[in-house]
């Protein structure tokens, strides 16, 4: 099976776009465009209303670059769940979580910083400050959160209305490049969760955005690091972040490998992001004893694991999910200090008119596509 596998619609996406002259209209009486999920599997670009004018502490955002991730897929196939914001209630929704732009109004009571024409990244996530995580500092698994791009209308638009605790500002003049501070984000989230060190050996399976974003920011802590993917085109970025790389081949060969690349005794960290069982498998299985294993991948898979691995060897099984603000603060500037190695990630860019196009190549290429960039600019 290979690693990061997507799961895709069982047929094409409906395509549709409108033309330049129905664009210079839809601007001329207040309208937008956008791209539109109806429902599972059907999309289109259409003209909605412009957002109102921003309200105290509010910023309105244009000009903007929205990274594709995995969840994007999973929300417009129909398979995202409930409790993550999916499910035939979650219809009709702009997608696009991963945004950055540049702010064209500014509503009363903002920060100094965020002024017209800055360049900022969008944090989307919104947590309910009441709630057990949000108690002891976790609200970024709030268990009433919300995400713009999947539980409110996101960044495939010409322009969105955003609360100001959600954008920081950036140096990164490039908007694609400063959208990718969301998945940097994670990775910054999952370094932080392992508690990496300068030194330590760690091992990423998957070479996507999120697996070389881990690779990129366990680097910066001064670890050792070996990146595998059964692609061996991905993992040449692997290696010019100076991490070593491994091809997948099959799980038992590859966690004997790992071992020894260890010293025999195991890796301490060890992170999938993946999400596909037989890697989550080999995470688990070439862990060193008192390891720490993280999960980064997303799945509604099961995984088959021997309960004795985790009693024996007394592993930390962590998982991650979102960000805090403070991490998504340092993302930003992860990116900035890295901007052409980020710049790399991104495979593929498609401007809005064009979006239902770009998802559809995006589900149905999984191996030529590294990330997508949707831009309105």
């Amino acid at each position: 099976m290979a690693l990061g596998r997507v799961v895709a619609c069982g047929e094409r996406i409906w395509l549709y776009a409108i033309d330049a002259r129905t664009a210079r209209k839809a601007q001329a009486v207040g309208l937008m465009r956008a791209a539109l999920t109806r429902a599972p599997g059907t999309i289109e670009v259409v003209e909605v209303p412009d957002p109102p004018s921003p309200q105290r502490g509010e910023v309105i955002l244009g000009s903007m670059a929205v990274g594709v991730c995995g969840s994007d897929y999973h929300f417009l196939s129909g398979h995202l769940t409930e409790a993550a914001g999916g499910g035939d209630s979650a219809f009709p929704k702009v997608q696009g979580h991963e945004v950055a732009g540049t702010i064209e109004a500014v509503g009363p009571g903002c920060r100094p910083e965020l002024e017209l024409g800055r360049p900022v990244a969008m944090w989307p996530l919104t947590s309910c400050g009441k709630c057990y995580p949000c108690s002891v500092g976790r609200a970024n698994v709030c268990d009433n959160f919300a995400l713009i791009g999947i539980h409110t209308d996101g960044g495939l638009q010409e322009r969105l209305r955003v609360s100001q605790h959600q954008l920081f500002p950036t140096s990164e003049e490039n908007p694609s490049v400063a959208a990718m501070a969301e998945p940097v984000s994670i990775a910054v989230r999952a370094v932080d969760r392992a508690a990496v060190r300068e030194g330590e050996r760690v091992v990423v399976l998957g070479a996507g955005p999120i697996g070389q974003s881990v690779c990129l920011v366990a680097r910066e802590h001064g670890a050792t690091v070996l990146v595998i993917d059964p692609q061996e085109g991905r993992l040449e970025l692997s290696r010019e972040m100076g991490a070593e790389t491994l091809v997948w081949t099959e799980r038992d060969e590859v966690v004997g490998r790992v071992r020894e690349w260890s010293g025999g005794d195991g890796p301490p960290v060890v992170v999938d992001a993946t999400g596909v069982p037989d890697a989550v498998r080999a995470m688990v299985d070439m862990a060193a004893s008192a390891g720490r294993v993280v999960q980064v991948g997303m799945s509604g898979e099961e995984v088959p694991l021997r309960i004795g691995s985790f009693t024996e060897k007394e592993l930390d099984l962590l998982g991650v999910s979102c960000c805090s603000g403070e991490e998504f603060k340092q993302a930003v500037r992860v990116v900035e200090r890295n901007s052409s190695t980020v710049a790399r990630m991104i495979s593929h860019e498609f401007p809005l008119e064009r979006a239902p196009e770009a998802l559809d190549f995006a589900m149905n290429n999984p191996h030529e596509v590294l990330k997508m960039v949707i831009r309105d600019d």
